[in-house]
């Protein structure tokens, strides 16, 4: 199974995982977000995040996802990045933890491309999109 690592300010990826469960029904395994504050040394939350990408990554290799391209969460999980072993995808948003959760038993680029999937299909204009109402 592939490992999910959300790398977020604050407790943003936290909340995330919760609504994913709210949604999804229990908790997975291999699943853990990162919280980083403004306060935060960026090579301790390295070191943080470091440890979390090796007890979920099972074998299967590990997607990092982060809120904002370029801020301090994607920075350092950009420091995680191993190509085939460890990708990312910035931008986490609920539809695309949902689509990524509900298919990790698949491969590496095949949850990448749900992850992205996920978030694109999730942005929608409710004026001419129904949303099921």
């Amino acid at each position: 199974m592939i490992g999910v690592l959300v790398v977020t300010h604050g407790a943003i990826g936290e909340t995330l995982l919760y609504g994913a469960e709210q949604i999804l029904g229990a908790k997975q395994a291999q699943v853990a977000a990162l919280g980083v504050s403004r306060n935060d040394d960026p090579e301790a939350v390295l070191a943080r995040a470091r440890k979390l990408a090796a007890q979920l990554d099972g074998g299967e290799g590990l997607l990092v996802l982060t809120d904002m391209f370029g801020a301090t969460p994607c920075n350092v999980a950009s420091r995680l990045l191993a190509d085939g072993r460890v990708e990312g995808v910035s931008g986490v948003s609920l539809p695309m933890l949902v689509r990524v959760r509900s298919g990790r038993d698949g491969s590496l680029p095949a949850a990448v491309q749900r992850a992205l999937s996920g978030g694109a299909e999730g942005v929608v204009h409710m004026n001419t999109d129904s949303c099921g109402a």
